[in-house]
């Protein structure tokens, strides 16, 4: 059975090409690339906090709660994109049904735009 073509390595300006996405010069650079994610973009906290149990429950709500429920209040029907704790979880807050609120990712960012930096 004929191979795929080789293609060329993810790492920018390397001619290589590869059946992966990094040649062999640079295949130590896709293990640091799935730790950065985490390491650097998100609290290490989140990691705990937002884990495989709060998206049976983001799934469980949005069902229940399939429209934004800020825009649905204007007269807009806008699927929800997004969950959002009311009381946030760094501040106490739970995964309760009455702390949740499905939104449309516009209203998110208006909603966390309205927000200090510290409470981010």
């Amino acid at each position: 059975m004929p191979r795929k073509p080789k293609k060329p390595c993810a790492t920018i300006g390397c001619p290589n090409l590869t059946d992966d996405r990094y040649c062999d010069e640079h295949k130590h650079l896709e293990k640091k690339e799935n730790n950065n994610y985490n390491k650097f973009n998100r609290d290490p906290e989140s990691n705990k906090r937002y884990g495989r149990a709060w998206k049976r429950i983001r799934d469980r709500h949005v069902s229940t709660h399939p429209l934004c429920e800020v825009c649905k209040e204007l007269g807009r029907m806008i699927p929800v994109e997004e969950v959002h704790h009311i009381i946030p979880l760094s501040d106490g807050g739970t995964n309760r049904k009455d702390n949740l609120l499905s939104v449309c990712h516009s209203c998110h960012m208006k909603i966390h735009g309205k927000m200090s930096p510290d409470d981010r």
